[in-house]
């Protein structure tokens, strides 16, 4: 061990494309060393120092003890540390300054992504390196308390100690614990990514593949209504964000960071785990004035690492049904490891729709999907014995499309989910139990339903709805048809059950269960005459329809007044 300390580490350096100040519009931050830059490897400090006047005193230290790297991307970094400072002769100059509660942070841009590898590499073997340093110091103490316990020692008050050594900077007190103690502005998570052990992979790669494709990020933008009720949202509650650390979660494009940064956000880390994320990086390039503040990470909410906390989350994680992709239980747990302990999530609530409908149309184009397998001659094969499970399978898939209100038979009901308090596991399985009561006679097909968000701004509210006679969004509605439907009378009562209970391929299982109360004498019973139920797969839904059909009354069905939907 001795042998070991004795010797000299030798200087590494890497001659890199440049750095920046975390902050680079910040002006209470010292200048960084223009580029290129030398990073030098010593015994006690990382240093980052100009290449071109190596007598420089604007040279950039950090210790070991303190000092953190982040992969941002193949070709960046970022260096944080708490009490490093620009370079001073003056050893107790510096001892002060590590003893304040300072944090800052520089972004590092390398050459190529080769010397990111081998910069990484060597930061980690310097980090071990002052890690034995540090665990030889603690057992000379040790060594040290045992001997004074024996008398072979004087008593040294440590404080007195400490500053006798070569080293003048105090390793951690024994109440530390680790860098965590050190970053008061970002925590880092070293617990393992519950994304990978609830989520298959073949599922995770395709919904990542997806979304790393810009005709599905513009099928998004052109929802105006989406696009445009989150721009609203965020500049009008400009006060929300301006000076503000945020963090977008699922950013796509960067639409949301660039809003945020428009809105005169502080910084914003935008964090995206598909190819989008490199999109993105030349989208907020190619617009400096706001990129300037905007940092691209490219990684899941799950495991990323970020210098800092936020003040405020911003996120589009809404799905078909709201929960539909489980991007909202991403959303919770950036809440979680990012969000500061009030701070604000654009969304903060969300709120699912549903009523029973009456559509014969609809029930009857499902029906005859299976007629195919009717056939008893197809091509000398009879299809017959698959008929039963053909029809069984058509009525499993959720039907998504832009309905006319008109089809409601009752006023809808809400479950609300709260985002800034809800636990990630209560999004595993979400009971809500339904109470309806019909306004006509009608023949009852399923259930609707629609969502909507909100954005609880300290000077404006606004939601974000997808109801049925709303402006249509890609979100459209959605209806769960039952295989068998209902017949109910005005003023008689629906009543059941929705379950939604999460699945590995990043969606969930809807049970569906609905009953029609017997109205008149006896009914206060409360005896259920008929009932019907269905399971679906929110993952396979069928997408009939980009707008609502024109509304008609068949034969059989009676005029149905328009019922208000949120």
């Amino acid at each position: 061990m001795e042998l070991l300390l004795g010797h000299k580490r030798k200087q590494q350096e890497f001659s890199i494309d440049s750095i920046s100040n975390l902050y680079s519009s910040s002006s209470s931050t010292s200048t960084s060393p223009s580029p290129p830059v030398v990073a030098c490897f010593s015994t006690d400090d990382l240093e980052f120092r100009s290449q071109r006047d190596s007598d420089s005193s604007d040279v950039i230290k950090f210790d070991p003890r303190v000092a953190q790297v982040f992969k941002l991307g193949p070709v960046q970094s970022v260096c944080i540390s708490e009490g490093s400072e620009v370079a001073k002769e003056d050893e107790n100059v510096m001892h002060q300054k590590f003893q304040k509660s300072y944090s800052r942070g520089i972004t590092i841009v390398f050459n190529n992504e080769e010397q990111s590898k081998a910069f990484h590499c060597a930061f980690d073997q310097w980090k071990k390196e002052a890690s034995v340093q540090v665990l030889f110091k603690v057992s000379t103490w040790v060594t040290l308390v045992i001997m004074q316990c024996k008398g072979q020692l004087p008593v040294v008050d440590p404080g007195e100690a400490s500053s006798n050594t070569s080293h003048p900077r105090n390793f951690p007190n024994k109440d530390s614990k680790g860098v965590r103690a050190w970053l008061p502005n970002g925590t880092v998570s070293t617990s393992k990514s519950k994304f990978d052990d609830k989520i298959e992979a073949s599922s995770a790669k395709m919904y990542f593949h997806y979304y790393g494709q810009l005709l599905h990020q513009q099928n998004m933008l052109q929802d105006y209504v989406r696009t445009g009720t989150y721009y609203a949202a965020v500049i009008e509650n400009h006060a929300d964000f301006a000076g503000r650390v945020v963090v977008d979660v699922g950013a796509g494009s960067g639409i949301l960071s660039l809003f945020a940064a428009q809105a005169g956000a502080k910084h914003v880390y935008a964090v995206e785990a598909s190819e989008m994320a490199e999109y993105a990086r030349k989208l907020i390039a190619g617009n400096p004035l706001l990129g300037e503040r905007i940092t691209v990470v490219k990684g899941k909410v799950e495991e990323v690492e970020l210098p800092e906390k936020a003040d405020i989350l911003i996120s589009e994680p809404m799905g078909t049904l709201l929960v539909n992709e489980r991007m909202l239980e991403s959303y919770v747990i950036a809440r979680d490891r990012f969000l500061l302990p009030g701070g604000k999530m654009f969304p903060g609530t969300g709120r699912i729709h549903m009523a029973p409908f009456s559509d014969e149309y609809l029930f009857i184009e499902i029906a005859n999907k299976a007629l195919f397998w009717q056939q008893q001659s197809y091509y000398g094969v009879n299809l017959t014995p698959l008929y039963g499970s053909a029809f069984q399978g058509y009525f499993s898939q959720p039907v998504v499309d832009a309905f006319d209100p008109r089809l409601l038979v009752a006023p809808s009901i809400s479950h609300t989910i709260d985002f800034t308090k809800i636990k990630e596991e209560e999004l595993y399985e979400i009971d809500i139990p339904l109470k309806f009561t019909s306004l006509v006679g009608a023949r009852v097909h399923g259930l609707a339903c629609w969502f909507d968000v909100l954005f609880d701004g300290s000077t404006v509210q606004r939601w974000l709805t997808t109801a049925p006679g709303a402006p249509t969004t890609h979100w459209y509605q959605l209806r769960c048809v039952l295989l068998q439907p209902l017949y109910v009378l005005a003023g008689q009562e629906i009543t059941g059950q929705l379950r939604l209970v999460a699945h590995n391929a990043q969606s969930y299982t809807i049970n569906l269960t609905m009953g029609v109360k017997m109205s008149g004498p006896g009914a206060e019973r409360g005896e259920v005459l008929q009932s019907s139920s269905c399971k679906l797969d929110l993952k396979e839904p069928y997408y009939r329809m980009s707008q609502p059909q024109a509304y008609t009354v068949a034969p059989d069905q009676q005029q149905h007044p328009l019922i208000h939907t949120q």
